[in-house]
C-alpha cells in the first residue's frame, strides 16, 4: 500500500524535547504488518550528517546516484545542523514534516541520536546511523553502515610503525576527544603500539583538532615545533589534521613517517611523490548509496531488518604508492557487497 500523510500532530520527546510532525505509514499505525509493500518511488531518503565536513561530500552524488539506480521518490543531503544536536533534531523534524520517510543520520551527539533514532522508529519512519554508531552497546536506529574505525585506526598504526622500522616515537592526532569514533581510534592506535613490546612510545593523543584546517594547522605546527626533532611517526586518524600534517611535515623535511586517513587530494599527491608513506581510506560514498538502498527497502515494507540495530563494517584500505592509482575500484567493489550482504544476510525481504 501507498504511504499517506497523517493530519495528526504528533508531538514526541526527543533530544531537547524534539518535536516530531509524523508522516507515518498507515501500516504502521494500524499495525498491519501483512499490508503489500509500497513502490521504491513513495520513499524520500533524508542523508542528514552532524554538520560541514569534508568526509560528507562523497553523500550528495552517492545519494543523488542512489535515487536513480533504485527509483526512489528523493535523495536529500542535508549538512544545516551545524554541530549541534537541537539543530540537526530540528532539520528531521522538518524534513519529516515534508514527507520524508527514512533518514540516513551521522549523529552530533552519539550518546544521545539514540532518542531521536527511537521517536521516528516510533512512526514507522527508517532510520540508519551513517558514518557513526549510537555510543555505547545499544544502536536504536534500524541499523549503522560505518567504518569500524578502531580497526581502521590500527591498521594505520601499524603502516606508520612499519615505516618507522618498528621502532621509535610516535605521534596520534585526532578529532573529538568526547566523540566514541575517536576513543574507537585511540583504542586502535594504542593496540598497535602495544604489540611492539616497548619498541615504539606513543605520545599522549592531540585531539580535538579536526574542527577546521586552521585549527589543525595550528597543532601540527606547534607539534612539530615542540618534538619534531625527536618524533619518527605521525599517524592522523581525523581528516583536517592528515591534511595540515601531510603539508606541514614536506615543508619541515623532518625524517618523520606520517600515515594520514581519507583522500583528500593533498593526501593522494603527498604518497605519490612518497612524502606521506599511506593513507587509509574510508567508503562514504558506499555509505550513502548502500545506506540509501537498504532505508528505501525498509520504508517502503519490502523487508524488515534480520536482527534490529546490525552494525556494519562499511570498510577501510590502506593505500600506498602501489595502489594510489587503483585503490578506488577496490573500494567500489566492496559497496558493491555490501549491498549484496543486505540483501542475502541483513534483511529479511517478502
Amino acid at each position: 500500500m501507498r504511504l499517506k500523510t497523517l493530519t495528526t500532530t504528533l508531538a514526541v520527546l526527543a533530544v531537547s524535547t524534539l518535536a516530531v510532525t509524523a508522516c507515518t505509514p498507515q501500516a504502521a499505525k494500524d499495525g498491519d504488518a501483512g499490508a503489500a509493500p509500497a513502490a521504491m518511488d513513495t520513499v524520500k531518503v533524508g542523508l542528514i550528517s552532524g554538520g560541514a565536513h569534508p568526509y560528507f561530500q562523497p553523500w550528495a552524488p552517492a545519494g543523488a546516484e542512489a535515487k536513480t539506480e533504485f527509483k526512489l521518490g528523493e535523495v536529500t543531503f542535508n549538512e544545516t545542523a551545524e554541530w549541534d544536536q537541537t539543530k540537526q533534531n530540528d532539520v528531521i523534524n522538518s524534513m519529516v514534516a515534508n514527507g520524508f520517510n527514512a533518514f540516513g543520520v551521522f549523529g552530533v551527539s552519539p550518546t544521545d541520536i539514540n532518542s531521536t533514532f527511537s521517536n521516528l522508529a516510533k512512526h514507522g519512519v527508517a532510520t540508519a546511523a551513517l558514518g557513526s554508531c549510537p555510543a555505547g552497546e545499544t544502536n536504536d536506529a534500524d541499523f549503522c553502515l560505518s567504518t569500524d574505525t578502531e580497526e581502521a585506526a590500527y591498521k594505520a598504526a601499524k603502516a606508520a610503525i612499519d615505516a618507522m622500522g618498528g621502532k621509535g616515537i610516535l605521534a596520534h592526532l585526532t578529532g573529538v576527544n568526547v566523540d566514541s569514533n575517536t576513543q574507537r581510534r585511540i583504542a586502535g592506535v594504542k593496540k598497535a603500539v602495544a604489540e611492539t613490546s616497548g619498541a615504539v612510545t606513543l605520545l599522549p593523543d592531540v585531539t580535538d583538532i579536526d574542527t577546521d584546517l586552521t585549527t589543525a594547522q595550528k597543532a601540527v605546527a606547534d607539534l612539530l615545533a615542540s618534538k619534531g626533532s625527536q618524533i619518527n611517526g605521525i599517524v592522523s586518524t581525523a581528516y583536517n589534521p592528515a591534511v595540515a600534517a601531510a603539508t606541514a611535515v614536506k615543508e619541515s623535511k623532518l625524517p618523520i613517517k606520517l600515515v594520514a586517513i581519507d583522500d583528500d587530494a593533498t593526501i593522494v599527491s603527498a604518497i605519490e611523490d612518497g612524502s606521506v608513506s599511506a593513507t587509509v581510506v574510508q567508503n562514504p560514498a558506499g555509505q550513502a548509496f548502500v545506506g540509501s538502498y537498504a532505508l528505501a527497502k525498509l520504508a517502503s515494507k519490502s523487508c524488515t531488518m534480520a536482527t534490529k540495530g546490525q552494525i556494519v563494517d562499511s570498510g577501510s584500505f590502506i593505500v600506498t604508492k602501489d595502489n594510489v592509482k587503483t585503490y578506488d575500484a577496490e573500494r567500489t567493489a566492496k559497496s558493491a557487497e555490501l549491498q549484496k550482504d543486505f540483501d542475502s544476510k541483513y534483511l529479511n525481504c517478502k
